[in-house]
């Protein structure tokens, strides 16, 4: 028989541990140790702690920010399970120099201080673009619906509460009814059901009045848009909202982050309790243009050439005209985007909806239209030479539609060194009756043209195809990480302003793995 080392797990060691040994450069509890002691400035937290003469010594933000980050880059947002890890885990020990903290402390932590981990997020920011992580030539917007802590069944506009209501009233009505009907003959059974009804009676009276209250206390919840029209209240978060999701509808929040194309860096991080996301792309440009501003970075990023993405549920005509007056360079496609480019025709039918249908091989005989800059707006046109068409008027086709008609002058095209790919007749344009490029645009309806016109024809071109062609490979794999990866796919908090906090310590756990992979984190 061969002989082994005795083992004995039922036995305790004294081991002597340096916490500091436990925090290996490249990872990211080295990352989140390291900016928190030597980069960031935690003053912003100091504020709400009054206990400089009396009272308890508090925990350092210092700690529970580490502790607190590492838990959610890990996939644990519970507070009771974050003190759990620090009483068992070694690094968790470490990251909080072998405190405790009581999970209500951790769970204030977090929901008492969103506007100090706004101010935390900048400067982690700031981190980055010192390090170049940041680009600064193509941001990607999204959004990231999850659920929340409120209930969707409590969920309803102000007439289906009060019907909710009603029903309730019956049902409390009913029981009583047949409560007091059992109150002359009861037996030991007949009792014990009579409490359990009492009980019913009870948690009905509350619901009932927890309705009640919600009608007296609160006004109709409008939605954004022209109509104004009313949308679902919710009694337990009422800023919270439905959502459509592929796994389902959800009570809570989309999370918008805008992303950096350069390394994937979140540069702003904005929750709304509306799925619609229409009206969230204003806020979202107005807070990257003043972030960058009070940072140093740029006064006006979006004039130094930076371009914004975004999918067609930003799209509408508010937004296009906004991006057009502010002169930023956008390119967000409207719903029949893919429907127009040929490369997507029998797409679905014929390869499935993941697949395209590739085209034909081969070279047109001259440069199509969409090579040429349509501004609908302005009715103005400029060609791939970089030279201005002249406005010719428009006329009404025969399917009902309206075409924009241009003309080069003969100067221009007779000199021009792409007219041999531009003309199908470029001698003509030698002569001196010969004629110059024409081209025409449609216009989708008799009415004026607008500017989600001027978007069709941006995103329409090839140029704007290429660059549209890089939002999803910069900002859906950032909701991959967070939602995948780290295991963050519900908020676990009520309110606007604390979901938003809780979000931002979503995009800060994503931002702090770039540096620790891609920065300059020291040893």
């Amino acid at each position: 028989m061969p002989r082994f080392k005795h083992y004995n797990y039922d036995q305790d060691a004294m081991v002597v541990i340096n916490y500091q040994e436990q925090l290996q450069p490249g990872t990211f509890e080295h990352a989140v140790h390291y900016l928190i002691e030597h980069k960031l400035d935690l003053s912003v937290f100091h504020p709400k702690y009054r206990n400089d003469d009396t009272g308890r010594t508090a925990y350092d933000p210092a700690i529970l920010l580490k502790i607190i980050l590492f838990a959610y880059s890990k996939g644990i947002t519970s507070s009771r399970e974050i003190q759990w890890c620090c009483e068992t885990n070694i690094i968790f020990k470490a990251l909080s120099c072998d405190t405790l903290p009581h999970f209500t402390t951790l769970a204030k932590f977090v929901s008492l201080h969103a506007d100090e981990i706004e101010e935390l997020f900048e400067q982690v920011l700031l981190v980055c673009h010192e390090q170049g992580l940041l680009g600064n030539e193509l941001f990607a917007i999204d959004g990231c619906k999850m659920s929340s802590d409120a209930a969707k069944e409590w969920s309803g506009t102000f007439k289906e509460l009060g019907e909710k209501r009603d029903k309730l009233k019956r049902l409390i009505r009913h029981h009583l009814t047949e409560h007091h009907a059992r109150d002359e003959a009861e037996t030991e059974v007949e009792l014990d059901q009579d409490i359990r009804r009492a009980n019913t009676i009870l948690s009905l009276d509350e619901a009932m009045s927890k309705v009640d209250r919600f009608l007296k206390t609160s006004s109709p919840r409008m939605g954004q848009g022209k109509r104004r029209k009313e949308v679902k209240s919710n009694i337990t978060d009422n800023e919270s909202g439905k959502m459509t999701t592929s796994k389902g509808t959800i009570q809570g929040y989309n999370g918008v982050a805008t992303v950096d194309k350069k390394h994937q860096i979140i540069i702003d991080a904005q929750a709304f309790g509306e799925g619609q996301e229409h009206h969230t792309l204003t806020p979202v440009l107005e807070t990257v243009q003043q972030r960058y501003k009070k940072l140093g970075i740029a006064d006006n990023i979006y004039q130094t050439g930076a371009i914004v993405t975004a999918d067609t549920g930003f799209a509408n005509e508010a937004n296009m005209r906004y991006l057009h007056e502010h002169e930023i360079n956008g390119y967000i496609p409207d719903n029949r985007f893919r429907s127009r480019d040929p490369k997507f025709a029998e797409q679905k039918d014929k390869y499935g909806k993941r697949h395209q249908n590739l085209p034909d091989k081969g070279w047109k005989d001259t440069l199509a239209t969409s090579e040429f800059q349509f501004d609908p707006v302005n009715l103005s046109c400029i060609c791939p030479a970089g030279e201005t068409l002249t406005y010719r008027g428009q006329r009404e086709a025969e399917n009902g539609k309206i075409r924009v008609h241009f003309e080069g002058r003969l100067l221009q095209c007779r000199h021009c060194p792409k007219k041999h790919k531009c003309m199908q007749n470029p001698a003509s344009a030698d002569h001196r009756n010969g004629s110059a490029r024409q081209v025409s645009f449609t216009i989708e309806n008799k009415r004026l043209p607008n500017y989600t016109d001027w978007m069709k024809h941006r995103v329409d071109s090839p140029q704007g195809k290429e660059i549209y062609g890089h939002r999803m490979s910069v900002v859906e794999p950032v909701f991959g990480n967070i939602g995948s990866n780290k295991g963050l796919n519900r908020f676990s908090l009520r309110g606007k302003k604390k979901v938003q906090g809780q979000w931002q310590l979503y995009c800060l756990v994503h931002n702090i793995e770039k540096l620790a992979n891609y920065g300059q984190i020291a040893a």
